[in-house]
Parts: structure tokens; sequence; C-alpha cells
């Protein structure tokens, strides 16, 4: 909040240099910082559960194997046999995204994918593995997807600049959909933990209704748990399909 009752929802958002004067140099913000932290936390994780390698698992061993199996078992399901080959691929994307969803819910902390330069990365990253792989399997019968199979000829030069825009469309979409819902989170939590304070300087009546803002902000928080999971998951299943389209003939 700025100027005591203006609140600055969007001010989370901006990027600050880290690290003092070397940061400044390096032009080094705080979302390469929790991009590091997040890679960080997962192979921590995944490296101390695992390391037992115990027949009966531990609760730490056990979670990392549900994990690696739920990708695995998604991949090879949703590709088919050849899935196997992208696992470690649509792996680490889930996983770097469910970690940058989970800390930036963390105080002081900072989700790095609320930005859209970082989440039309990663979604330029399907896109072009996907045409690369398209490439590689289809090779020229690749480009007979932008004319519909049994449609008039006629129709040609309005069926492919439609086939193609829709085509070029899937990394804006896959990159605003993470970006738009990671963001709206964030903005309505600043909003109602700013109600909050508003109201508490208010006396008692203002304190008795600051519990109102605090009761939906924990259901939001419950809320953005639900959605930081299920849009890595989006994000991962449709990597999948995508490649799935690639493989398939």
């Amino acid at each position: 909040m700025a100027a005591g009752s203006t609140i600055d929802a969007l001010g989370q958002f901006e990027l600050h240099p880290v690290l003092g004067g070397l940061g400044e140099a390096l032009r080094f913000s705080q979302s390469p910082l929790m991009m590091i932290v997040a890679s960080v936390a997962v192979l921590a994780f995944l490296y101390v559960g695992m390391r037992p390698k115990a027949v009966v698992p531990g609760r730490l061993q056990a979670a990392a194997e549900i994990c690696y199996d739920f990708i695995h078992n998604m991949a090879v399901d949703t590709i088919g046999p050849e899935g196997r080959a992208f696992f470690p691929f649509v792996f680490t994307l889930f996983f770097f995204i469910l970690a940058g969803n989970y800390l930036g819910l963390l105080p002081f902390s900072f989700a790095f994918t609320s930005h859209v330069a970082v989440t039309i990365a990663l979604a330029l990253m399907v896109f072009v593995l996907s045409v690369i792989v398209s490439l590689k399997a289809q090779g020229a019968k690749f480009f007979a997807h932008f004319m519909p199979a049994g449609a008039p000829v006629a129709l040609a030069p309005l069926l492919v600049p439609i086939e193609i825009l829709s085509f070029l469309s899937r990394p804006v979409s896959l990159s605003i959909r993470l970006f738009a819902n990671m963001v709206a989170g964030h903005v309505m939590l600043e909003m109602f933990a700013a109600f909050t304070i508003m109201l508490a300087g208010l006396g008692l009546i203002g304190d008795a209704l600051a519990v109102g803002p605090v009761v939906i902000n924990v259901a939001l928080m419950a809320l953005e748990l639900l959605v930081g999971a299920l849009q890595a998951y989006v994000f991962a299943i449709l990597t999948c399909i995508y490649l799935r389209e690639a493989v398939a003939h």
C-alpha cells in the first residue's frame, strides 16, 4: 500500500536487483534468483528422497517415487511408448513450474511464473521442441496438417492461414493461461490483505470487520495451492498432447 489508503496490488510483480551491487551490475533480479531456488529445491527433494533406496520406502522416498511414477505414467499414457524419451523433459517442466508457483506463496518471496516473459519462454521451448519432433517423425507430411483432409482445394487459401494461425497460437495460449492465473491469484491475496490492514485501523468495529478478509485470504491460499498444482499439470499435459501429435503419423 502507498499513501496509507492506496492499494498497489501490482507492485509485487516489479523486478528489483538483488545481491547488492553485484545484482545491479549483472541485472540479477529476484526472478532468476527464485528460479535457482526452485531448481535447487526440486533437486534436493529428489536426491534426499531417493538416497535411501529402501525396499520399504519412508515417507520422503515414497513421495519422490509417487512424483516420478505420476509424471512417467502421464507421459507414456498420453504420448505413447515414445513418451519415455520425453519423460525427463516433462518431469523437469512440471516440477519447475510447480516449485515456482508454490515458492511464490511464501512471505518475502517472488512468483516467477507470474511474469509473462518466463511463461512465454517455457511455452516457446515446448513449441519449438514439438515442431522439431514433428519434422523428424513426419517429414514433409507435417505440412499436410495445415490443409484439413477432405476439404475442397478451392478453400485452401482460406483454410491454410486459419490452420497456421491456430497452430502458432499454441505457445500464446499456453503461456497466458499460466501467467494470468498466477497474477490473478496474487492480486486477490494482496487486495484482501490490504483490506484487513485498512479495516484493522478503524477501531473496534474495524477489527471485527477485518475478520472477513482474513477468512477470505485463508480460503484464497487454499485455492492458490490447488491452482498452483493444477496449472503445472495443465502445462505438462498439454506438452504431452503436443508431443503426441508430433510423433503420431
